[in-house]
């Protein structure tokens, strides 16, 4: 007897390719075809590749859940669920952002830092308020010049949720005296500087309610836990003080030590998968926080019972290991000898070579200085058949050669070695 085969639907759905858009910091979008069974991960890598960025552990996919409630971040194990427009967003913000090597890593945090000033996420006061707000606007526009820019030329910028007159003149009056002669890079580096000491930097916060019943929102942060009403935060426990993190149905758990005690904070969610999510969360948080190197992770459980409740391990690099890791880029060594007053200087410039999909974002971020590395040599005195002048300038005379394994010497200008390679300088 001949047997009949069917195949089943749901296998078969899950061979078909579905476009799912992805919505970049700075409002651009790329588009990318995906299965119903792609994970996180796929959608992340996505973005990196087209950045070609490096410190990517930073860095999460969002996405609006079908209720339309809240904002969620995708977890890199997890499949990708219906909607298919995602956001990329800064999922674990740098405790210290000067600490970041790569300057598009803090250009993208500094595009993601001006959302939250604009959403109202990183609430500051007045002072602070106007000081994040002229940082943009140098930046944005460079030095102020009375012949280019009116009398209310910052209402062109809509920086803060309440934006009021009193705002907008401070703004402009730190913008013409405090930070004239800052290039972008500086003005945006000062910027995360400034943003990253107040006590929102990285709050993605989560709403619900406390023991006695009052709104309360959740955040997690390089810091630690903290809870904060309206917009005054009430609590602050450090990783080092979180013993554990569990979740009950609709109920959220903290339990750590605080003044050699111990504490039970309780918290309650509108939905069970709320409170999931709240949970896996701050596991992703105190693992990438807390953990020296990424083989100290461990599986967590939501409950003390054995074999109960949900099991969740955060999978990634953790902060130290990004700090510390040495990020290898096709380079380019130029070196250049500087020639003044008969001292001969002799330095190395490395340039690399990135590679952007052709779309909004790549306008966006090609004027981005990206020179990753300057180191002085031991200054020497060249012979003439290893360097060529190439340039004279107000008495300096500046000699330039290449390294030689790269391409050929004698050019002027750095040659490609990729047709699809790019210098950014």
């Amino acid at each position: 007897m001949k047997m009949l085969r069917f195949r089943s639907p749901s296998l078969r759905s899950l061979d078909q390719e579905i476009l799912c858009t992805i919505r970049l910091l700075d409002d651009s979008e790329i588009s990318c075809s995906i299965q119903r069974d792609t994970r996180g991960q796929f959608l992340l890598d996505h973005v990196c590749n087209h950045y070609n960025l490096l410190e990517k552990d930073y860095f999460g996919i969002r996405y609006v859940d079908p209720e339309k409630q809240r904002v969620t971040m995708i977890h890199t194990h997890t499949p990708v669920r219906q909607p298919y427009t995602m956001c990329f967003r800064v999922k674990f913000y740098p405790h210290e952002p000067m600490k970041i090597k790569e300057e598009l890593t803090r250009y993208l945090l500094y595009l993601q830092l001006k959302r939250d000033i604009y959403h109202g996420r990183l609430l500051c006061p007045f002072a602070e308020a106007a000081y994040l707000g002229a940082c943009i606007i140098q930046a944005e526009l460079g030095d102020y010049d009375p012949e280019e820019h009116p009398s209310d030329y910052i209402r062109d910028f809509k920086l803060f949720p309440k934006q009021s007159l009193k705002l907008e003149r401070k703004i402009m009056e730190i913008h013409k005296n405090e930070l004239r002669g800052q290039c972008a890079e500086l003005a945006e580096l000062n910027m995360l500087q400034r943003a990253h000491s107040l006590e929102t930097y990285g709050v993605d916060p989560h709403p619900c309610k406390d023991f006695t019943g009052s709104t309360a929102f959740l955040g997690f942060t390089a810091t630690g836990f903290v809870v904060f009403q309206g917009n005054k935060r009430i609590h602050l426990l450090k990783w080092a003080d979180v013993s554990k993190l569990k979740f009950e149905g609709k109920t959220f758990y903290v339990i750590g030590i605080q003044k050699e005690k111990k504490l039970v904070l309780t918290f309650h969610t509108s939905t069970p998968a709320a409170c999931k999510h709240l949970w896996k969360c701050g596991v992703e948080n105190q693992a990438f926080y807390k953990c020296a190197k990424s083989s100290q992770i461990k599986t967590v459980s939501s409950s003390n019972i054995f074999f109960k409740g949900s099991r969740f391990r955060y999978s990634g690099r953790v902060a130290k290991e990004v700090i510390e890791a040495r990020h290898l880029r096709n380079y380019l060594k130029v070196h250049m000898v500087v020639l003044c007053k008969g001292v001969k200087k002799c330095m190395t410039f490395m340039f690399f070579r990135a590679q952007f999909g052709q779309s909004r974002s790549f306008n966006s971020l090609s004027h981005k200085n990206l020179i990753m590395n300057m180191e002085p040599l031991v200054p020497a005195l060249p012979s003439t058949n290893e360097y060529e002048e190439t340039a004279v300038d107000s008495g300096r005379r500046i000699l330039l050669t290449t390294d030689p394994n790269t391409h050929n010497r004698h050019a002027l200008m750095p040659t490609f070695v990729k047709s699809h390679g790019i210098f950014l300088v």
